[in-house]
């Protein structure tokens, strides 16, 4: 008997059905296409308006938006 096979034993009843889920997302993940690298071409973009605001400002704006 293999590890993964005494673990599963080992579980609960009331747990296979999770352990089961896991797994089939684990196996689901290797098929998945390798995610592109995030572009950064955007990087300064709005550096002229670095002296009107702060992040906090920023962080208030967005949570304005929002409607938090």
């Amino acid at each position: 008997m293999t590890r993964l096979e005494e673990l599963v034993k080992a579980l609960p009843p009331e747990k296979h059905k999770e352990a089961e889920t896991f797994l089939e997302s684990l196996l689901a993940e290797k098929d998945r296409k390798p995610k592109r690298p995030l572009k950064l071409d955007w990087r300064g973009a709005l550096r002229h308006l670095r002296d009107e605001y702060t992040s906090v400002d920023l962080q208030h704006k967005a949570r304005e938006w929002w409607g938090d």
